[in-house]
């Protein structure tokens, strides 16, 4: 018997299948988990399996979850009494053993398991570049089969844990991140392994809640405000959903945490749309020319999750939050700023999450006496190649514009069947 049910936010019905994407009545809005259990109870060890709000059964694998601790270098510098970081990287001497860096290691984990017990064979897999290193090394690791799927562009940003011929790795010579998640949806046709799904899948969101989940288990509480850069906003929507628990929990506070979401300038649509309390994206905010002027190519996505019911724009609405840009030398400031205040390294969406909390508390959006949650999604790189070796990814490059016979032709060696 499960512990959970899936939810359609719009028309209320329970689906049956426990590995789906969509309503068949509402394909305009996201699904989600309902916990049969209301109250939030977490087990012994640190692995994220403790946690009793996860859509899986039986994990086998133990997986590390995020560092929160108070903070005191970055709040004595922005005035904040009550400041916890969420460090999602690797940071053994404060216990932070994220080897690819990111908190897409979260999402990966829930989602392969939740694939693997609802009897799916393989997943293919898109990505700007974190979602690509947690899929492969947790691909390669456990031995689930995996086809992932980047943008060009991405690659000079990009190292896997494991060599690259270890999982099958597709760069789109030709096109961004979203070119590359419409071809991962035609390879999925092809081989019949499903597209992960990106937002749409539960399990995706339900893991990246995991820095939710382990915050409030620190603190006691929930926060007063979260802050985190956003690409599609999945990870923001997730911690979301899992306020929304603790808030139906009844235990830790009766306000859902208010949201500071940050773009990196010039491409943010989801900025531009907030900024004009419209649920619907402008075409000239997804100018794929805008992309090659960001820093965060990780942000990069022309497919966020903002417009859907149940995205972006209904948790910032929910929550009362707001939206902020950030240009590329404060994104660097940012960096700089947390390396100074609290000792390692962060990656440049993380800079974005430092640069939105300083704007914040500069525009008196967040008071020095309230709770604070800052995402820091992703860093210890520099830390982590002092112990372990890192790999170029070396991918087979193909262009957005491939036939479906071409297309079969390069996934022959990869399914090893002969074509």
């Amino acid at each position: 018997m499960s512990h959970f049910s899936i939810r359609c936010r719009k028309c209320n019905t329970i689906l049956e299948n426990s590995y789906c994407a969509f309503c068949e009545h509402c394909k305009d809005a996201l699904l989600v988990t309902e916990y049969h259990d209301t109250r939030f109870t977490e087990g012994e060890g640190y692995s994220v399996w403790r946690f009793n709000w996860l859509p899986v059964h039986q994990p086998s694998s133990i997986q590390p979850g995020p560092l929160v601790y108070r903070s005191q270098g970055l709040a004595k510098q922005l005035g904040l009494e009550q400041l916890y970081i969420a460090f999602n990287g690797y940071w053994p001497e404060k216990g932070a053993l994220l080897e690819t860096c990111t908190f897409k290691e979260f999402e990966a984990a829930v989602v392969l398991q939740n694939a693997r017990e609802n009897n799916v064979e393989g997943l293919i897999v898109a990505s700007a570049g974190n979602t690509a290193r947690a899929f492969a090394h947790l691909s390669a690791t456990s031995g689930f089969p995996a086809i992932i799927v980047v943008p060009r562009m991405c690659l000079g940003e990009m190292w896997y844990l494991e060599p690259s011929s270890t999982v099958p790795t597709f760069a789109i010579a030709d096109g961004d991140y979203s070119d590359s998640i419409d071809v991962a949806k035609r390879i999925a046709l092809i081989t019949g392994f499903p597209f992960e799904g990106g937002v749409k899948n539960i399990a995706k969101r339900d893991g990246l809640g995991i820095v939710m989940l382990e915050a409030v288990s620190k603190i006691g509480r929930l926060p007063d405000h979260y802050v985190q850069a956003v690409g599609s906003g999945t990870g923001a929507v997730g911690g979301w959903e899992m306020s929304e628990r603790f808030k139906k929990d009844g235990r830790f506070g009766a306000r859902l945490p208010k949201l500071h979401l940050g773009q990196n300038l010039p491409f943010a649509p989801m900025l531009h749309a907030w900024e004009k309390k419209s649920r619907a994206l402008f075409p000239e905010d997804l100018d794929p020319s805008l992309i090659s002027q960001i820093t965060t190519r990780v942000l990069s996505t022309r497919y966020p999750a903002y417009s859907v019911q149940g995205g972006v724009y209904d948790a910032l609405t929910a929550s009362g939050g707001n939206m902020y840009g950030v240009v590329n030398e404060t994104v660097y400031a940012g960096m700089e700023t947390f390396l100074a205040s609290e000792g390692i390294d962060i990656v440049p969406a993380a800079g974005v999450a430092v640069a939105v909390l300083s704007e914040a508390v500069r525009s008196g959006e967040i008071k020095k006496h309230e709770t604070v949650l800052l995402n820091i999604t992703g860093g210890g790189e520099k830390r982590l190649r002092q112990h372990r070796k890192t790999h170029l990814v070396i991918p087979k490059y193909i262009s957005k514009n491939i036939s479906e016979k071409e297309l079969e032709e390069v996934l022959c060696p990869v399914l090893k069947k002969s074509c």
